[in-house]
């Protein structure tokens, strides 16, 4: 089970967008990786493609940060927070807030 899931809202805790909050829209690389909406952003020049009908120019796409530069957004204290995992009676793993001890809602 992963911490940080896609549409989860992360602060950026370091890097050029320190203090920043997004919502995930990749994991990558089993985890290790995150596709931030809104962080991260570069520019990229692009070859135009008349083939494939694409134009070329300067486009705007975001990159992939690492997850140790994030952490869960908790609505409640409106901070980021460390994520634990528990296994409940059922038998069910659950994600909680490490601060607050209350579960994430999926």
């Amino acid at each position: 089970m992963q911490k940080i899931r896609k549409g989860d809202e992360v602060l950026v805790i370091a890097g050029k967008d320190k203090g920043r909050r997004g919502a995930v829209l990749e994991v990558l690389n089993d985890g290790m990786k995150l596709v931030v909406d809104g962080i991260n952003v570069v520019k990229k020049h692009v070859k135009a493609n008349p083939n494939a009908g694409e134009q070329g120019g300067i486009k705007t796409k975001p990159k992939a940060i690492d997850r140790s530069n994030v952490k869960i957004y908790n609505e409640t204290t409106q901070k980021g927070d460390r994520v634990g995992i528990r296994v409940l009676e059922d038998g069910r793993k659950v994600r909680y807030y490490k601060s607050t001890n209350e579960e994430i809602e999926i």
